[in-house]
């Protein structure tokens, strides 16, 4: 039942917001910056809080150190996933 997410993040951005999608991937604006994980656990609490979710529900499956990452909601079907992002 678990859905995965292809997430484009931007650091360093003035505000944090999910600007939508592009070329298959959720744009996802961070005002972390992308030093010792500090981007990626602001992704997880930004995503878990438009999904109405809590952040431990999510999981970083890869992109650790890349802006293109791999989100795992295992609370989620894909379904259930695109009529909360739409």
């Amino acid at each position: 039942m678990a859905a995965t997410l292809k997430v484009r993040v931007i650091p360093r951005a003035r505000r944090n917001e999910v600007a939508g999608f592009r070329q298959e991937a959720l744009v996802v604006r961070l005002t972390a910056p992308p030093v010792e994980g500090a981007a990626n656990r602001l992704l997880l609490r930004v995503l878990a809080e438009r999904l109405g979710l809590r952040p431990p529900d999510l999981a970083l499956v890869s992109g650790h150190t890349s802006r293109e990452k791999v989100v795992c909601i295992a609370s989620l079907s894909e379904a259930e996933l695109a009529h909360r992002l739409s």
